[in-house]
């Protein structure tokens, strides 16, 4: 189904693995000064948005918020509690979808929800999706890659990416049933690239000075709603012609603030995709 996303090819990750990767891109420092400590010990963009009064809630089906959503309300998925897209302690990501209304309930203000996917983590990639979802074939079909030869690997890559796009295309699904309520969006980064056996290399986590494309190659995604669209003062045409452009995790901090129209001292508009095709933004301050 096409649900006319913007789709920004040409992105590049804070780091190479969940653990790096995810405080650098919620945080103002990201990769261009980057500073481990600085980032971990300054607000995440998470907690800008929650002082500005915004309600953000954190679900996770990976490896936890990485001190992001700290304080701000973090639902971790119990595998035990959805047979039907969980086994072996793990579950499928449409697990992020069931019950997620719950997490808005109530809520009259601005509302930000993260979604952690697990997404196409390897070695596995043939436990990230669905039987349904195995188009591309033959598969790898264990996590010891050394056993498979490098096309079934991509094919059950592929097949992974097949599932996570399904994924995406139910979240709008969903935020277009909510637009009576809100100006719904949606925008999605993954935190790292993977290799698949380009120059003899796998999975990830090779040091950022090194590390191959495969690597820090980023796919993101919006979705935004015509109301959200209009409420914003967004040129449609104005932000197509930005996918193309050179970005990094380094503007998920300000266009996310740009987008939800927070006025804060560490916002920089040179950072904001969206700032230069907003004809009328608004402002909330920060508190």
């Amino acid at each position: 189904m096409n649900q006319h996303v913007l789709n920004f090819s040409n992105v590049t990750a804070c780091g190479t693995n969940t653990e790096t990767s995810l405080p650098c891109m919620f945080s103002a420092v990201g990769r261009r000064d980057y500073d481990e400590k600085r980032i971990r010990s300054s607000e995440s963009l998470l907690h800008v948005l929650s002082r500005a009064g915004v309600s953000v809630r954190w679900k996770d089906n990976q490896s936890g918020c990485k001190g992001v959503c700290d304080g701000l309300g973090e639902t971790i998925v119990d595998p035990k509690a959805d047979a039907a897209l969980c086994e072996d302690g793990r579950c499928f990501d449409e697990v992020l979808l069931r019950n997620v209304g719950a997490l808005t309930q109530g809520s009259t203000g601005d509302i930000v929800v993260v979604l952690h996917m697990l997404g196409n983590h390897g070695p596995a990639y043939y436990k990230r999706y669905p039987t349904a979802f195995r188009r591309f074939q033959p598969t790898c079909d264990t996590g010891e890659l050394r056993r498979c030869d490098r096309q079934s690997i991509v094919n059950a890559y592929d097949n992974a990416v097949l599932y996570t796009d399904h994924v995406l295309s139910q979240a709008v699904a969903y935020l277009k049933t909510q637009q009576e309520r809100f100006d719904t969006a949606m925008i999605y980064v993954s935190d790292h690239g993977e290799s698949l056996g380009e120059k003899g290399l796998f999975l990830h986590g090779l040091p950022q000075a090194i590390a191959p494309n495969e690597q820090t190659r980023v796919p993101m995604v919006w979705w935004l709603s015509e109301s959200f669209k209009a409420s914003r003062g967004l040129d449609t045409a104005c932000l197509n012609g930005k996918t193309a452009l050179a970005l990094s995790h380094d503007n998920l901090f300000h266009s996310v603030l740009g987008l939800m129209a927070i006025t804060t001292q560490v916002y920089d508009a040179r950072l904001d995709i969206a700032s230069a095709c907003t004809h009328s933004p608004g402002s909330t301050p920060t508190r």
